[in-house]
């Protein structure tokens, strides 16, 4: 079964608009808990200009699902995680300016620094995803490093979708998801995953560990209420 992690961040970004509390975070993840999520993921980042890390270890008190966080592993975020102890650490190669994720690693150049990174964190029993873009040799490396699942980047696979057709954009994440199952891997993917898209990756992967999905969810929770969104997403993953 793929499982769904609710990403958090836009909740966040929406209480920090205005301060306070509205919308309550912790609040919303529980009730995503509840509404059939699988799992709640964030991306705390160095300014805290969504997911604090207040959050992260309110968060941690409550959740009954798999706790997912998303980061650039600098010495702040190992502390941040190896003090939290997620399920999972997704290791992202973000810059503190960048707006969201936009690239996987190049697990070939960071060899040496990822390889560092997963035996830290499964030294604390985190299971650990490399954030890769659907490329073999990317997979291949995030292997060699000590990975235990890549989560691929579906952006490109989003935007082609409605360029080229499924079939043209689904056809790289294919042959990397079969390179990551090759290499003993476990898959997870996200971003820009929707209810246009989602069905459809599922066809073809259908040994997908998880997806993690939060723009586009909680863009559509605004028609269709969160209850009813995450019901519709995990339709598409069934």
């Amino acid at each position: 079964m793929t499982r769904l992690s609710v990403n958090i961040n836009k909740i966040a970004t929406l209480r920090n608009a205005r301060g306070g509390n509205n919308p309550d975070v912790v609040k919303t993840a529980l009730d995503c808990e509840r509404f059939g999520a699988d799992g709640i993921t964030v991306h705390p980042r160095p300014d805290e200009r969504h997911i604090k890390r207040q959050d992260v270890y309110d968060l941690k008190k409550v959740l009954t699902t798999e706790f997912n966080i998303e980061g650039y592993p600098a010495p702040d975020f190992m502390e941040l995680v190896t003090t939290v102890k997620p399920a999972q650490v997704t290791l992202v190669p973000d810059t503190p300016e960048q707006v969201t994720s936009n690239h996987g690693w190049n697990t070939l150049d960071e060899q040496d620094f990822l390889t560092d990174i997963v035996a830290e964190l499964k030294g604390h029993g985190i299971r650990t995803s490399i954030f890769v873009d659907a490329n073999i040799k990317m997979v291949e490396m995030a292997a060699k490093a000590g990975a235990d699942r890549v989560e691929l980047y579906t952006e490109p696979y989003a935007e082609n979708y409605i360029k080229l057709g499924p079939e043209k954009a689904v056809k790289a994440f294919v042959e990397a998801a079969r390179k990551a199952r090759e290499c003993g891997m476990g898959l997870n993917a996200g971003h820009d995953l929707s209810l246009v898209n989602l069905r459809y990756l599922k066809e073809q992967i259908p040994w997908m560990d998880e997806v993690s999905i939060g723009h586009a969810l909680i863009c559509d929770a605004l028609y269709l209420g969160l209850e009813k969104t995450i019901s519709e997403y995990k339709k598409c993953i069934i």
